[in-house]
């Protein structure tokens, strides 16, 4: 077909004279992209060229630079800004930073996987750098300076693992804490808050009356923003939490501060830990708290769907580690009713005019493999 599709851009492909002509459509339609063949058609016939002076295509480098400044500054937060510059200098710039655009191939790209698994990288860690350079391809194929990008297939990772506490750890540490660290503690086992999230918290954020905490802002590496999923989201207050921070509630100013000022993530991650030592618990990090507010909504039967939206969660895929809690505690409900009736009258269905018991049909079968 002289017309295609190809990722979402329309394609003109011409062959005239032993020679075939393929030209990126300016009117990204199917009406448009046949509108430019007949001219581009004419402009053959008439004997005019109708191939543009070829613009020399960027290295690697040159495009992640500009890529940085006009996409990525636009588009994504302070804290995706700072982690892509470095995941650019580190790495994937001092490997394909000196190679044309155009010219990076799929074996490249599987020598850069290689090499960074040998020099110790995580397959997670490299799945990240991946991500990065798959996204300057498709910008690249975008903008109209690539016409094909090389195929970027993810390692695979194993399920990620995580800590969390029991109802009973949970105690002790809130036991061996007081002022306003325990506050900040019952925070995160009862409403999830991202670390970033409890500290960025506000007073004029809780709403008392409605007892409802609203998530709008975070801090990460010192700078106030948007929180990590970029939208608002609500978490009820409970009773316990309400009344623990209610006596020193104000109208304005930050929830959990340090002479008014935003509190320093390792200050309080020193206070976490000699918290941890006074009641006799391994030392955590304050997103543990976090997964201990999930896993504990889970084992209670707390859909996934809801915890997703409690977390903040942009895709579900990040909520479904805490799925076999979930299972677990589903699976328990359902076996309440196991010795509620009916367990000694299940049949199968008539085979020569007799009633077999299931049990009775499993054994023949297992019989039957065996013989």
């Amino acid at each position: 077909m002289s017309v295609y599709k190809n990722k979402n851009k329309y394609w003109v492909s011409i062959y005239c004279q032993n020679k075939r002509y393929r030209k990126l459509s300016p009117q990204n339609t199917q009406a448009g992209a046949k509108a430019y063949e007949a001219l581009l058609r004419q402009k053959l016939a008439r004997g005019e060229p109708i191939v543009e002076e070829q613009k020399a295509v960027p290295t690697f480098k040159e495009f992640s630079d500009n890529w940085l400044e006009v996409y990525v500054k636009n588009n994504n937060k302070y804290s995706e800004i700072l982690n892509k510059e470095s995941l650019l200098r580190a790495h994937l710039n001092p490997f394909f930073g000196q190679k044309q655009l155009d010219k990076i191939s799929n074996l490249d790209i599987e020598n850069y996987k290689a090499n960074k698994i040998q020099s110790g990288q995580s397959n997670k860690s490299v799945n990240n750098h991946l991500i990065v350079l798959n996204k300057c391809f498709n910008t690249a194929q975008e903008w109209g300076i690539i016409q094909n990008t090389p195929k970027v297939k993810l390692l695979k990772v194993q399920p990620q693992k995580f800590d969390f506490l029991s109802s009973e750890e949970c105690q002790l540490l809130l036991d061996n804490s007081d002022g306003m660290l325990k506050e900040m503690i019952l925070f995160g086992l009862k409403t999830g808050l991202r670390f970033g999230e409890l500290i960025a918290l506000e007073w004029n954020d809780i709403d008392f009356k409605g007892n409802l905490l609203t998530v709008q802002k975070s801090i990460a590496r010192g700078h106030l923003g948007s929180p990590k999923s970029n939208k608002i989201r609500y978490v009820p207050l409970l009773g316990d939490v309400k009344e623990l921070i209610i006596l020193r509630a104000k109208k304005h100013g930050i929830a959990f501060d340090k002479d008014g000022n935003h509190l320093n993530p390792v200050l309080c991650l020193n206070w976490l830990h000699r918290a941890c030592n006074r009641a006799g618990l391994r030392k955590i990090g304050w997103h543990t708290l976090r997964h201990t507010f999930a896993s504990h909504l889970a084992q209670n039967g707390v859909s996934i769907v809801l915890i997703k939206e409690l977390l903040g969660h942009a895709d579900i895929k990040t909520t479904m580690r805490y799925s076999h809690l979930t299972a677990q505690a589903v699976r328990g409900a359902v076996e309440t009713l196991a010795n509620n009736f009916g367990q000694h009258l299940v049949t199968a269905p008539i085979i020569n005019d007799k009633n077999i018991l299931v049990s009775d049909l499993l054994e023949t079968k297992i019989l039957q493999k065996t013989q």
